[in-house]
């Protein structure tokens, strides 16, 4: 398996990626991607997938982050690397008031267009969207680049049945997390069984979201990501060995990464 979203240059995390790789082996987990949040933060998710045989990386701008110092270059020097094999995330988020929405449309257009001005330059990699409460707005906006619908993933996804067949027709992946495991999220779980099976991931959002049996427990780390799997699985009606299967696939050729051998 592979935890397709998690934030090893988190406070919680940084100093424990040997020990989270060690627990990943006993899991099953045979890789990580690691989402940058910051232009500032792209160097440093980088130096780790460098580091690392069954890590990679993403660069840029997470929306959250919106009101922080943004040098452009930075993203793009990080997406440069083969190491990086995706940009993000970015998105919009309407739960939290800051920043502004004004402000994280401001940056989402400004980054959706050098995505496709590195696009037409051959830096041409998926790209991971953060979407919260913005789906009726988002859409539109992604839509309307130049950008392949299909090179979309919105990541811990937390609609229900409707936004995931917005998110479908728009032509995008899906990819969840803890939160579907939860009880009072049925409307996730929802989404997650009628998700076609060759456009779903599984991710952890590690530090945060930590899936039943943990749920409350911090920091979430990769390995976890085994627990989401299943839960869907068996959502589902699945083998769990047929769905991790096709999961891993899924992950592979979305992100053109290749998991090391068991």
């Amino acid at each position: 398996m592979i935890d397709t979203h998690c934030h090893l240059t988190f406070p919680a995390l940084s100093e424990q990626v040997d020990e989270i790789r060690e627990a990943n082996h006993t899991a099953g987990v045979r890789g990580m991607i690691t989402i940058a949040t910051t232009s500032s933060g792209c160097a440093e998710n980088l130096a780790i997938a460098r580091a690392y045989e069954d890590v990679w990386c993403s660069a840029g701008v997470h929306p959250l982050y919106a009101d922080h110092e943004i040098d452009w270059e930075l993203v793009h020097e990080a997406g440069k690397d083969p190491r990086c094999v995706a940009w993000g995330e970015l998105g919009l988020d309407n739960f939290h008031k800051t920043p502004p929405i004004e402000l994280q449309l401001k940056v989402l257009e400004q980054q959706l267009a050098h995505l496709e001005a590195w696009s037409k330059l051959g830096l041409e990699k998926p790209v991971v969207i953060h979407c919260r409460d913005a789906f009726a707005q988002l859409i539109p906006i992604l839509e309307a680049s130049t950008l392949p619908n299909e090179r979309f993933v919105f990541h811990c996804f937390t609609g229900g049945p409707a936004e995931a067949r917005n998110v479908l027709e728009f032509g995008a992946m899906l990819s969840f997390t803890g939160v579907v495991t939860y009880r009072n999220a049925s409307e996730v779980a929802e989404a997650a069984a009628l998700v076609p099976e060759d456009r779903i991931m599984v991710e952890t959002d590690a530090p945060y979201l930590s899936p039943e049996p943990l749920r409350g427990k911090h920091p979430n780390v990769p390995p976890n990501v085994v627990h989401t799997a299943r839960f869907i699985a068996e959502l589902r009606k699945a083998d769990f060995g047929t769905f991790e299967s096709i999961l891993d696939a899924n992950a592979e050729r979305f992100f053109g990464i290749q998991l090391p051998e068991a």
